[in-house]
């Protein structure tokens, strides 16, 4: 007489079907319904592999999803370092402000993406999601991310990808990016690919970089409307004699407080506005007001400079000059510093 199968498993041929998709709606491992009959010891036998079944399923999909970042989850923000390269120049407050905010009433909209620090265990890096980090870590907050495992390579393009599609980094931020770049050794390929650029654009963005001390492009930011063609014309007109004078300018208070963009506009004009260079020994010039009221000849000679005035208000202008005579020497001096002569 033939053994019963006593724990009733089918020893059925037809092919097993798939696993179940993963779904809100499918009931929690290891709980029954209420509405489920009271199972005979064998049929409870088979419903526990079952949920054991059910939960190595689980397990592994969760672990399959956080593999592909598929899964969003949450961060201490302490826990969390900067991406391998920097990609801006400075952190627009007023914009920070306004995200701390947006963040603080709405929630994190947007999850960030880390990958598994290389060299700290249980420590994360950025990819992209700086500013969000940011906000997040103002409030006191844990941070809503997804963590991948990327190469640097990988990590580098997401970062580049994300810039170019949400933050509109300026030029010469996306400039010093690719140089960043290429100063740790990432290939050419790997940056035009995280840039979205191709040879001719990147040697362009490398090249201003090179060109220009960074010590002032820091000094200058990120000037964002600012465009190639201004920071190329910068290129050109670049001094290396008068850098010293401009950095000095730019860390005074008045141009720090500055827009970015101003103090770009304040380096180009320093550095292309013409000098007025006095006559050759020997050689007379003319001057004449626009309203004609003075005129004035001019006369160097040696170690003697002779200036003539004359018409109607010839006596008036020369009595301003030479009551302002300390204050035009000190001008004269200062621009003469700042052109490095």
């Amino acid at each position: 007489m033939a053994r019963k199968n006593l724990i009733e498993v089918s020893e059925s041929t037809a092919p097993l079907r798939p696993a179940e998709t993963l779904s809100a709606s499918r009931p929690i491992a290891g709980l029954v319904p209420s509405n489920t009959r009271h199972a005979s010891p064998v049929g409870g036998i088979a419903k526990t592999l079952g949920n054991i079944t059910q939960k190595v399923e689980r397990a592994n999909d969760l672990e399959r999803q956080m593999a592909e970042g598929h899964t969003v989850i949450e961060l201490d923000t302490s826990l969390i370092d900067a991406s391998i390269v920097r990609d801006r120049l400075e952190m627009d407050a007023v914009e920070l402000a306004q995200l701390v905010e947006q963040i603080r009433d709405h929630g994190q909209q947007v999850p960030i993406l880390v990958r598994p620090h290389p060299d700290a265990k249980e420590r994360y890096q950025v990819a992209y999601g700086h500013r969000r980090l940011a906000a997040v870590s103002q409030l006191g907050l844990k941070v809503r991310a997804v963590v991948r495992k990327l190469s640097d390579d990988e990590l580098v393009v997401s970062q580049g990808q994300e810039n170019n599609a949400r933050t509109n980094l300026s030029f010469i931020e996306r400039a010093l990016f690719a140089a960043r770049l290429e100063d740790r050794s990432f290939s050419r390929e790997v940056i035009m690919s995280a840039l979205g650029v191709d040879k001719s654009a990147l040697s362009k963005l490398i090249g201003v970089v090179r060109a220009i001390p960074f010590e002032l492009i820091e000094a200058i930011g990120p000037a964002p409307e600012v465009g190639r063609r201004r920071w190329m014309d910068l290129v050109e007109a670049i001094k290396p004699s008068a850098i010293p004078s401009l950095l000095s300018h730019l860390a005074q208070a008045d141009l720090k407080s500055e827009s970015s963009d101003a103090r770009f506009q304040f380096v180009f004009r320093e550095l292309t506005k013409k000098e007025t260079k006095a006559p050759p020994s020997g050689q007379t010039g003319r001057w004449e007001a626009a309203d004609r009221l003075v005129s004035a000849t001019t006369k160097a000679s040696g170690t003697t400079y002779t200036l003539a005035l004359r018409n109607k208000g010839a006596a008036g202008f020369g009595g301003w000059i030479a009551g302002n005579l300390e204050r035009l020497y000190e001008t004269y001096r200062s621009e003469k510093a700042k052109t490095g002569d």
